[in-house]
């Protein structure tokens, strides 16, 4: 009964919600799932590949992709650029494949308004102490300040929780859960009647047939 062409999904995070954890276990579970290439203008980090971890292009490139309407969302970071190339997206939903892009609150809501079918999903720590446990145990030497500041970042992040269409909260041990709520949320949009457009049109294109012919 569902439309055939794949669902387009936006995953948001604050750092510490385990976003990354959460879709990498989706990925494992579903193989009609596709993450998406995020472009960008910095330069490749040590042990990143081209077309896996990023499509690393010159700032040229990028501009004249934005003048050209390529870019299904993008945004300036520290001098950089990041963003989604649409081809790529827009291939693959049509395939029947779900593409699931992770990208920050702001990119989310470019995406919301260019396609108003897309699903924003909020992925969430389940409290506020839990969060700020996460990030100072990582072990990873972080200065205080620098935490603050992602603690102040997930408080923006999780104020547009209200313009997100589903909030899946990833509480600790619980990243098959939380992956399961997604693999749901899709499943069910998948059957949404708004996207059944053209039930209707099959259900009833018997009657032009012969009697008796199935």
């Amino acid at each position: 009964m569902s439309e055939k062409r794949g669902i387009l999904i936006v995953i948001s995070g604050p750092s510490g919600s385990g976003k990354g954890t959460v879709l990498k276990r989706l990925m494992e579970k579903r193989d009609d799932f596709k993450l998406s290439i995020s472009a960008t203008t910095r330069s490749p980090r040590e042990g990143e590949v081209n077309g896996v971890n990023y499509y690393f292009v010159s700032r040229e490139d990028f501009e004249n992709r934005i003048k050209s309407d390529m870019m299904l969302e993008y945004a300036e970071y520290c001098e950089n650029y990041y963003g989604t190339p649409k081809k790529e997206v827009v291939d693959c939903l049509n395939a029947g494949q779900n593409v699931i892009l992770e990208i920050e609150v702001k990119g989310a809501l470019q995406v919301k308004k260019k396609y108003p079918d897309a699903v924003l999903c909020m992925i969430a720590p389940p409290d506020y102490p839990t969060l700020e446990a996460r990030l100072r145990g990582r072990g990873d030497n972080v200065p205080e300040a620098v935490i603050r500041e992602r603690l102040d970042t997930a408080k923006y992040e999780l104020s547009h929780i209200g313009e997100y269409d589903y909030i899946v909260v990833n509480g600790n041990d619980m990243i098959d859960e939380a992956a399961d709520e997604i693999i749901g949320i899709v499943d069910a949009e998948k059957h949404r009647s708004t996207r059944c457009n053209t039930f209707v049109d099959d259900f009833f294109s018997a009657e032009k047939l012969p009697c008796g012919v199935n």
